[in-house]
């Protein structure tokens, strides 16, 4: 009995797939609620989640504050008006986030930068997160750039296994 309920939970997460070239992923959706700040939203989420390999897929919504880094600045910038969120695209683990966001004013002008805590939700983000589940997201300090840059691991088919097992019954 055992080894059938394996056989199925196998089926049924594709460990299999990885060995094809194929990689499983897992499509989340996401309402980030008015008042909410949605970069601290978003870090919830993935740590709720246990997501180890996100990114966003696509996010629509509004913001009536947004503080965004620009480009090649150490400083963050804040404007505190409403806005359309245009775009966010990015990585998600649990080492940190890496998101770019761009919003458009009242008359269409659109600015964008890394997305920074501080960026208040006005009526609603809805954000659509894809998880790519045969990979696993890590930050390592880059020695020529200076920065924490995205490290990309294969999952290891030991990690897969323990997910099985931990999702049969005793």
């Amino acid at each position: 009995m055992r080894l059938l309920l394996a056989m199925l939970m196998i089926a049924i997460y594709g460990i299999t797939s990885a060995q094809s070239g194929m990689s499983r992923q897992t499509i989340h959706a996401l309402r980030i609620n008015p008042g909410d700040d949605l970069k601290v939203k978003l870090a919830e989420f993935v740590k709720e989640k246990k997501i180890k390999a996100g990114y966003i897929i696509t996010c629509v919504g509004s913001l009536k504050q947004a503080t965004l880094r620009l480009s090649n600045r150490n400083e963050t910038q804040t404007w505190k008006e409403t806005f359309e969120i245009v775009s966010l695209t990015g990585t998600l683990s649990p080492d940190g986030n890496h998101l770019h966001m761009s919003v458009a004013d009242k008359d269409g002008k659109v600015i964008g930068g890394h997305l920074m805590d501080g960026s208040i939700v006005y009526t609603t983000a809805e954000v659509i997160i894809g998880e790519a589940n045969d990979l696993i997201f890590t930050r390592e300090r880059d020695s020529v750039t200076t920065y924490k840059e995205l490290k990309i691991t294969p999952k290891t088919e030991t990690e897969d296994r323990e997910r099985v097992n931990k999702a049969l019954p005793k």
